[in-house]
């Protein structure tokens, strides 16, 4: 996470984003149109029902296309600002993985094709300092090195919950093989999500596998398992969160209960699934999506007179508290997430992270678009 680092250190900031990062993706090719708003799943098209000549592919399963509300519902008391207004809009059926990327089908990857992460490169400072206020200072070489960020509890009681940086540190070599730094290890974790991946990363690995990152608006759509109304994917009763997801419970970051059955990072699967059969979509590990994030976008879409279908997000990132940032959205809450300060289990959670992030909690997972599925059939 390299800006995000220098932000950290210099101005206990968390997170500006590195535009350098390839910023290409197969779902850029998608055309989003426009729908009145009273029309139904049937009148405009919506693909809700598998073409026959299709498979589901190995690992993934069939979401089938809707019109939902995307955004917080109306009953969710810890909804934030960036959540509202709820907002109409529909999505074409598609292909999502079961679980996020693992440690296993990422080595795979990396074994095949050489790829060498973010997180492993060497930190050009010519190109940092693009994205910085004029006259910001290099930090020192002992800073500049490859890694990522970690997690850190804290000893005592965190009175500032704004204040990342008093549980985020910046690891030296720590990366998707050494999660936690140096003499930590993915071995015998094959099965674990693939976490210190930036946004770069996950694309690289969906062009290698054939896939793509989803939209938010997929992710969301995807994650409500056909629960259109609820505040969490089983239902809208907090207190089942310990068995639906791996989160912090407890004082954060001080204390964690293990109500859950485990302290930091889950196998994949250790939950039931939602209602379309996918494995934590809360919980675990944050994932990417494809979108930018821009403060004003649900405002926005919830002006339009028209219901956008395959929405790609907002054309260009903007966060009000940071014009610097080039942010995209990630979806879905961590092992970090607690209701004391973001609860971002919670479906319509949403939050803003650096393209370079490469983080202790952050992974993905990829879908395919039935013309994409088509198109590999036709190669092969």
């Amino acid at each position: 996470m390299r800006i995000s680092l220098f932000k950290l250190c210099l101005f206990s900031v968390f997170a500006i984003a590195l535009s350098g990062c390839r910023q290409q993706s197969r779902v850029q090719n998608r055309t989003p149109t426009i729908i009145d708003r009273s029309d139904s799943e049937v009148s405009i098209g919506i693909l809700t029902t598998m073409p026959e000549n299709l498979s589901v592919p190995t690992g993934m399963v069939w979401i089938p296309g809707g019109v939902f509300e995307q955004g917080a519902v109306a009953q969710d008391k810890l909804a934030m600002a960036h959540e509202k207004p709820a907002h109409r809009v529909a999505v074409d059926g598609f292909f999502m993985a079961l679980t996020e990327v693992t440690n296993a089908q990422f080595e795979k990857f990396v074994k095949e094709t050489g790829y060498v992460t973010i997180a492993e490169r060497a930190i050009d400072w010519e190109e940092i300092k693009k994205q910085l206020p004029e006259g910001t200072p290099k930090p020192p070489d002992s800073i500049m090195q490859p890694g990522a960020l970690t997690f850190k509890k804290s000893e005592t009681s965190v009175p500032n919950l704004y204040d990342f940086s008093q549980w985020w540190q910046w690891t030296i070599g720590a990366n998707w093989r050494h999660p936690k730094g140096p003499g930590t290890s993915i071995k015998g974790k094959e099965d674990y999500p693939v976490v210190q991946i930036a946004y770069e990363d996950a694309i690289a690995y969906c062009d290698w596998a054939g896939r793509r990152l989803p939209t938010e608006a997929e992710w969301e759509w995807a994650a409500r398992g056909n629960n259109k109304n609820n505040i969490y994917f089983w239902g809208d009763d907090a207190s089942l969160l310990h068995q639906n997801a791996n989160t912090w419970e407890g004082e954060f970051p001080v204390t964690n209960t293990l109500m859950d059955g485990f302290e930091f990072l889950a196998p994949v699967k250790s939950y039931p699934p939602n209602g379309y059969g996918l494995y934590d979509m809360a919980g675990n590990v944050w994932e990417w999506t494809s979108d930018w994030y821009n403060s004003n976008y649900y405002n926005e879409l919830a002006l339009q007179p028209k219901v956008p279908k395959n929405p790609l997000g907002a054309a260009s990132p903007n966060n009000e508290r940071d014009p610097l940032a080039r942010e995209k959205i990630m979806k879905g809450g961590s092992f970090l997430c607690s209701a004391s300060y973001c609860a971002s289990y919670r479906i319509s959670a949403r939050m803003a992270t650096s393209l370079d992030s490469s983080l202790e909690h952050l992974g993905f997972r990829t879908v395919a678009a039935v013309a994409m599925i088509q198109s590999k059939n036709n190669q092969n």
